[in-house]
């Protein structure tokens, strides 16, 4: 899926992600607390599926462009689960509207009539379903040529869907 635009700086493979909840800057304790405020959150594993695409931000120069997922209870109750063992930990809420995407490429003078052709030829794409049973949590450093994630820790996503010691209606 990543061709097609001339001037777009295409993630690699092995970066690609869909963020569940940003933090910013932390210092090694507060990655430790953290990362372990997060052992608390428990989840079922689910099906997830990649939807249409589109860009980043809607108005002005394009900057981004990503693909989204289909609607998926199960995901919003997950990133929601996140955000709030973010926020407990002393974090700001997060201002910005969740939206689910996987950033596929940086915009930096890509045509805009590429980028519209490239969103609309996409525009009823789906891809097949796939298992989510786990989330990460990544650090990342910016380079030159875009971030670059290192994988922190693993939380696995179990079959039960037990939401650990957060009330059911937290989450």
């Amino acid at each position: 899926m990543q061709h097609g635009v001339p001037g777009a700086r295409w993630v690699d493979d092995d970066q690609l992600h869909l963020t569940l909840r940003f933090v910013g800057d932390v210092d090694g304790a507060q990655l430790r607390d953290l990362l372990s405020a997060l052992r608390r959150v428990s989840a079922a594993s689910f099906e997830l599926r990649l939807g249409s695409a589109g860009f980043f931000p809607p108005r002005g120069p394009q900057r981004v462009l990503w693909i989204g997922v289909d609607k998926s209870a199960p995901l919003d109750a997950l990133q929601r689960s996140v955000s709030r063992a973010v926020t407990r930990l002393g974090h700001a809420p997060d201002r910005k509207k969740w939206a689910p995407h996987v950033t596929l490429a940086r915009l930096e003078g890509a045509p805009p009539n590429r980028v519209a052709r490239f969103v609309a030829e996409r525009a009823l794409y789906r891809s097949r379903a796939f298992d989510v049973d786990a989330f990460h949590v990544y650090s990342s450093q910016l380079h030159p040529k875009g971030a670059v994630y290192t994988l922190e820790e693993s939380y696995p996503l179990d079959a039960a869907g037990d939401f650990g010691d957060w009330d059911e209606d937290e989450i």
